[in-house]
């Protein structure tokens, strides 16, 4: 039956069918579709569904195997944002009606989702395409084990199924794309189909294109919609469809696939065999959509909706005509965690263990003072800016290695460079070119003689003849012991070498394979080797890549390892790889723990700093105010200088006798109170922690501890049980046994409020309660543990007395006292030197971490000689990084810095100036609830209900991210993330606290106040 004999419902029919099989009135919108009619109902209400309205000799199997595929999903994949089905006024999904043709129809309803569709969002958005992947991932999970005959089906929309469209080739009327397609139908009957068989089966979407997928307004995917295209097939087909479209209309297509294909993975791991089949099943796909149009339209010209994408489509699959598919299949491989290029690891190490059996390429010496490690990118400009001649270039080359007494001039491997011209350095993205080198570039006089490192035999060779290209160029195989091919290639040569080579011609290690060609006829550049090292020539031959594209570094450097691995050079000649943030973004994903977290919704990349300031990638500027690490200003260059000057001459452990260590130590000393006078040096906050529980457990010979709620000392595992932060929170496992925790002193959400005169008294009774439990159990207390202010607690100050009391009342039953000053030591709290200090307490134990070292891995235990001495037991402790000559230098300088440059008094004008503003502006902004701190240490608590206090989580987090687009880094804390916490670093301005103050004012009038 054709399309145009279908009886066309219209919306106040629809509306009449969803009254009458649903008992709802509402208004009816027509929807885009092929032969089938859909219509959006909308209630007075506001709710929506999508009615349904099949066509005519639509198999009522296959919409059984769509109800109950359906129901299989709410049943294992609830969470997963698709449409639900309704049950009608029968108690049945799927109702059979007449049309006015007498035709019978199949009629039912789904909810529907809201969301525009990734087509038209795409054009607003920068959307995450890994979204895709990782939606279509959990669906097939959740679809693994169904099974309906109904699913079981010939259909042309079946990748698995291409070859039936053989019959509609000749009907595309473009000639190009008509040859485009036919060769991908030959491949696909030739070596695709087979391959594809061995894959596995199961029941797939089949559809998840541009416009069945859609996205809220934070781009976040809201809805999978039409099922219509389910089918029994191949569950890489499913992935190859949502690749096809997520390509379309990108600028970078790859690129798009593989963050599809990640996201995939990720849910729904691949085997490599599905992976080396991908790209061939997406252009498949795209070839199908070619033919199905082409059908179709000729079938119904009117029949606009059939030709959406096409342009888009041949457009993709002639852009795909130009990529090299070896390297998509190694991109996939890569984002799916495997070796990009298979052996790459395998040859590094056998190399690595042959390194005495290789040859010199060049008679010339390597070693590092006969070299020079160049620079490329700016000897291709002069003083003006303007681009040099290759003469010009070769006279600075070689002047540079004269001055410098060097024989040899090295252009480093992975360098990215600026200097490479023509089209054959552009690739199918018009934002990029071809800018990273493969290779190592060696730079020679002309007619200097080349040898073959290797036996090995002549693979290609050419003469190259475009303007800067490799001119005369020669690749040689060669083999390990145990059979595994690989190539060396050498560019830039002279014609003369053109006679030494023939298919398949055998050298010998130290034999002469070709000279170093002379300016023009080695493509135009200075007289230099291109030597690169290749495990796969990826079917291109002599044009195979010396120079990569930053979005395909990964693969590149898979498929030619480092060329030093044969050159054996005892000098740098690698670059450092500069990636996008969402390549960082996606390499962390892969490499990294997901336990580390980013910062803000859409996360910075730093590349340097300064005192208060941290700088992007793009130059950006923001003010750090959330940084207690970096205590003296980030990159102070009297500490960089400290550790510079001692990293060259000495860098040991504290079992020899260095003058740093002592003096450290001394000055270090000195600004604790008596009887604090031993020292023991670590490596970190975390480090510094887990050495005072062994202190305590060792001097009381006890194991049980007191600590405050809320609290975290780090991130060892003796430390995560004295945490509640970690342990009492998602993924921790309760309090442990031998520990107690005191109720957090919290003056304004606390029971007991600042303002009562005991308020500290009566914290410190709770917190003695605890201790009183401990010892009816028979137990006493190794230690307390404390921040002298609480950090994750939400910036507390403990109230006047609490320390006091609970430390006479803990040394009282035995036990030591613990201050960690791991966040607010080192003048931070303006008043004073140490935080413990505000309370008139001395602690038996101090740790130091963070700011210690201003970002050098340093940390601190200081104690009392009777605590020290009663671990001098026979047991040596040793620590092999702590108290080294380089970090005590650094301890040493910032200490300096801080007196020289008076930052505590800086921290404690600043803090105040703050403190007080902040306040004032809590009059104007009912959300601030406290604003609380000492010296450089602020919170600023948002509550929506001064009253009740209901905490203000969500706004907090918005203020956060204002200020972020306003240059300023802040973050919260607290239990109930709702305090924005402020800790620059000591030297924060009076200029920086007040460009903050104006832009947190902003801010908080932006959030608004609770109606």
């Amino acid at each position: 039956m054709s399309v145009s004999s279908l009886h066309k419902y219209n919306t106040s029919e629809a509306e009449f069918l969803f009254q009458e099989f649903y008992g709802l009135e509402t208004i009816a919108t027509a929807l885009p579709s092929e032969r089938d009619q859909n219509f959006r109902v909308s209630t007075v209400d506001g709710k929506s569904y999508v009615l349904k309205l099949y066509a005519p000799e639509t198999d009522f199997n296959w919409l059984d195997a769509q109800d109950k595929l359906l129901k299989e999903l709410a049943k294992r994949a609830p969470d997963l944002p698709l449409p639900r089905m309704l049950t009608n006024n029968k108690g049945a999904v799927t109702r059979k009606i007449s049309d006015p043709k007498g035709d019978v129809r199949f009629v039912r309803a789904l909810t529907w989702r809201e969301g525009e569709v990734w087509s038209k969002a795409a054009e607003k958005q920068d959307l995450d395409f890994t979204q895709i992947g990782h939606l279509m991932g959990r669906m097939d999970v959740a679809l693994k084990s169904f099974i309906h005959n109904g699913a079981k089906r010939s259909f042309l929309w079946d990748v698995a199924q291409a070859s039936a469209h053989r019959a509609f080739v000749h009907m595309i009327e473009d000639e190009q794309t008509r040859n485009i397609v036919m060769n991908i139908l030959n491949l696909f009957e030739e070596e695709t189909s087979s391959k594809l068989s061995r894959l596995p089966n199961q029941v797939i979407h089949n559809d998840a294109n541009d416009y069945n997928i859609l996205v809220d307004e934070d781009g976040i995917i809201s809805g999978l919609i039409d099922f219509g295209d389910f089918i029994e097939s191949h569950k890489i087909c499913e992935l190859a469809v949502a690749c096809a479209y997520a390509m379309l209309g990108q600028s970078d297509p790859i690129g798009k696939a593989c963050d599809v294909v990640s996201g995939y993975h990720a849910e729904n791991p691949l085997s490599e065999e599905e992976i080396a089949l991908l790209y061939d099943l997406i252009r498949v796909r795209l070839a199908e959509s070619i033919c199905m149009a082409a059908q179709q339209h000729a079938a119904d010209p009117e029949n606009e909706y059939l030709l959406i994408s096409q342009k888009d489509v041949r457009g993709l699959l002639s852009c795909m005509e130009k990529i090299n598919s070896k390297v998509v299949h190694y991109r996939f491989r890569d984002v799916c965690g495997l070796e990009a290029c298979k052996g790459s690891r395998k040859l590094v190490q056998w190399l690595s263990a042959h390194a005495d059996e290789i040859g010199p390429i060049v008679q010339h010496d390597l070693s590092p003072d006969n070299v020079l490690v160049l620079d490329l990118s700016p000897i291709s400009v002069n003083d003006e800016g303007i681009p040099r001649s290759a003469e010009d270039a070769t006279n600075v080359i070689f002047k540079m290695m004269e001055e410098a007494g060097a024989a040899v001039g090295v252009g480093s491997y992975l360098e990215d460079r600026d200097v490479y011209k023509g089209d054959f350095f552009e690739t199918v993205d018009p934002d990029e070119k071809r800018t990273v080198h493969l290779g190592i570039d060696l730079f020679l006089a002309a007619y200097e003689p080349l040898h073959a490192p290797l036996d090995g035999i002549v693979r290609v060779h050419n003469d190259n003849t475009r303007d800067y290209d490799y001119g005369p160029v020669v690749i040689l195989e060669h083999k390990t012991d145990d059979g595994q091919v690989f190539y060396t290639k050498y560019g830039h040569l002279s014609r003369t070498s053109l006679e030494l080579w023939e298919d398949g011609k055998e050298f010998k290690k130290g034999d002469v394979i070709g000279f170093l060609g002379p300016y023009p006829e080695n493509g135009n550049w200075a007289p230099h080797v291109h030597f690169q090292l290749l495990l796969d020539l990826m079917d291109m031959k002599n044009d195979v890549c010396g120079v990569a594209a930053r979005s395909e570094i990964n693969v590149w450097a898979s498929v030619c390892p480092s060329p030093n691995l044969i050159l054996g050079m005892k000098t740098k000649c690698q670059g450092d790889v500069v990636r996008t943030s969402k390549n960082i973004r996606s390499e962390r994903a892969r490499h990294l723990s997901p336990n580390l977290s980013l910062s803000y919704k859409d996360p910075l990349k730093i590349t340097r700093a300064e005192r208060q300031y941290l700088y992007t990638d793009q130059g950006e500027r923001y003010l750090d105010m959330v940084n207690n690490v970096c205590h003296v200003g980030h990159c102070h260059p009297r500490v960089v200088a400290a550790a510079a000057e001692q990293m060259p001459v000495l860098n040991t452990n504290t079992r020899y006798l260095h003058d740093n260590v002592v003096n450290y130590a001394r000055e270090l000393l000195s600004t604790f109170p008596d009887p604090l006078e031993v020292c023991f040096f670590v490596n970190s906050g975390s480090e510094a922690n887990d050495l005072a529980l062994r202190l305590s457990r060792n001097y009381t010979n006890s194991e049980d501890m007191l600590i405050v709620d809320h609290a975290y000392h780090g991130n060892l595992t003796s430390l995560i049980d004295l945490s509640p932060y970690k342990f009492n929170r998602k993924g921790g496992k309760g309090c442990p046994d031998h520990v107690k925790i005191c109720p957090m002193p919290d003056g304004y959400r606390g029971p007991i409020k600042g303002d009562d005169p005991q308020c500290g008294s009566k914290y410190a009774d709770m917190a003695i309660e605890q201790l009183r439990a401990l010892e009816k159990e028979g137990r006493k207390p190794a230690a307390f543990i404390a921040e002298s202010l609480l950090g994750c607690g939400g910036q507390i100050v403990l109230p006047q007395g609490y320390l006091a009391k609970v430390y006479d009342a803990v040394r009282e039953a035995g036990g030591l006292c613990i201050a960690d000053e791991v966040q607010v030591g080192f003048g931070r709290v303006g008043s004073h030197m140490w935080g413990f200090e505000l309370q008139n307490v001395v602690p038996d134990i101090v740790t130091l971490g963070k700011p210690i070292g201003n970002g050098h891995p340093l940390g601190a235990v200081i104690t009392t000689r009777a605590v020290a001495d009663a671990f001098f037991n026979g047991m040596e402790y040793f620590n092999t990084f702590g108290g080294n000559p380089v970090s005590c230098a650094i301890g040493l300088e910032v200490l300096q810095v801080l007196r020289d440059e008076r930052l505590q008094n800086n921290a404690a004008r600043v803090g105040a100036h703050m403190m007080n503003s902040l306040k004032e502006m809590a009059g104007r902004h009912s959300l601030i609830g406290e604003v609380r701190g000492r010296g450089l240490f602020i919170g600023v608590e948002l509550v929506r209900d001064a009253q009740s206090l209901e905490p203000a989580t969500v706004e907090a987090n918005r203020v956060v991210n204002l200020m972020k687009d306003r240059g300023i880094l802040l973050s919260t804390d607290g239990p109930l993330d709702n305090v924005v916490k402020i800790k620059p670093p000591v030297c924060f301005s009076m200029e920086s606290a007040d460009e903050f103050l104006c832009a947190f004012d902003s801010c908080m009038g932006l959030v608004g106040e609770k109606p």
